[in-house]
């Protein structure tokens, strides 16, 4: 596979360079964006038939963003970024750093350096 494939789902066991993945932009609510003007983009690797579980890259450029979050697991490949959890901790992100937020968390995210991440959700 090539670092601009993606696998079909629903696909067999795979591999990807996460820093090769190409990445497609991905909407973000002007209402969420507290100051400069940060672009996110990302792409599917894997969805389950329902839906449901959802594994992926993706990237946001420095900015600050408010959001609320599913429940999810994920690893920093590149950047730093600040996560301020409401009513709860502040995480700092940097390579080789593995978060899990709860579905529900209101976070307010402030992305220093472009931050990638491969992630896992879970969603209702």
């Amino acid at each position: 596979m090539t670092s601009n494939e993606q696998p079909a789902a629903p696909a067999a066991s795979f591999a990807v360079p996460v820093a090769d993945v190409a990445l497609v932009p991905e909407p973000l609510d002007p209402a969420q964006i507290v100051s400069g003007s940060p672009v996110v983009t990302g792409a599917v690797l894997w969805e389950s038939a329902d839906g449901k579980q959802v594994r992926g890259v993706w990237q946001i450029t420095p900015g600050v963003v408010t959001d609320t979050e599913a429940d999810e697991l994920f690893v920093v490949v590149s950047g730093r970024a600040t996560v301020a959890v409401e009513d709860g901790p502040t995480l700092h992100l940097a390579p080789g750093t593995a978060a899990v937020l709860r579905a529900g968390d209101r976070t307010t995210w402030t992305v220093h350096e472009t931050l990638r991440k491969a992630y896992h959700l879970t969603l209702d």
